[in-house]
């Protein structure tokens, strides 16, 4: 068999087996191993965004240290009231640096990469509402009993 008659025999079962899962109702172990196979995708998932995630933290921390310590500097420096801004800024270059990279990662987008893992949590617990279930901060799933009507 070529790739492309692979490709269309995998499409083609696949489509089977979602046609009979629509028509026949799973039984309880099928439902059990869907389940375990989706609480081990979100699990994967979110542990493989926690190693950047840490990264980026560090990378804030130390850059906004660096500002923090620069900024201190720079105004406790008598010259500066005396300066023009611009000048004063250019008399600090560590302070200026700092904050330049300081706002050009925020404008990068480093605080949606600092909290990615909790705004998947927090959509997926939105979307899993609809199923009587929730998860944790690292994607374990929780079900809850079925509501009485």
């Amino acid at each position: 068999m070529n790739p492309v008659e692979i490709e269309n025999k995998w499409i083609s079962d696949t489509a089977v087996k979602i046609v009979r899962s629509k028509l026949v109702k799973m039984n309880s172990v099928d439902q059990t191993e869907d389940l375990k196979a989706f609480e081990r995708r979100i699990m994967e998932y979110i542990s493989f965004l926690q190693p950047s995630t840490s990264r980026w933290r560090i990378i804030l921390i130390i850059v906004s240290v660096c500002t923090a310590t620069g900024a201190w500097l720079w105004l406790m420096d008598p010259n500066t009231s005396r300066e023009p801004f611009l000048k004063s800024l250019w008399l600090h270059p560590f302070f200026t640096f700092s904050s330049v990279i300081l706002i050009l990662l925020f404008f990068a987008g480093i605080h949606k990469r600092i909290v990615a893992p909790s705004i998947i949590v927090g959509r997926l617990q939105t979307v899993l509402e609809d199923y009587n279930m929730s998860c944790d901060e690292s994607g374990r799933l929780i079900l809850r009993p079925r509501p009485e009507n």
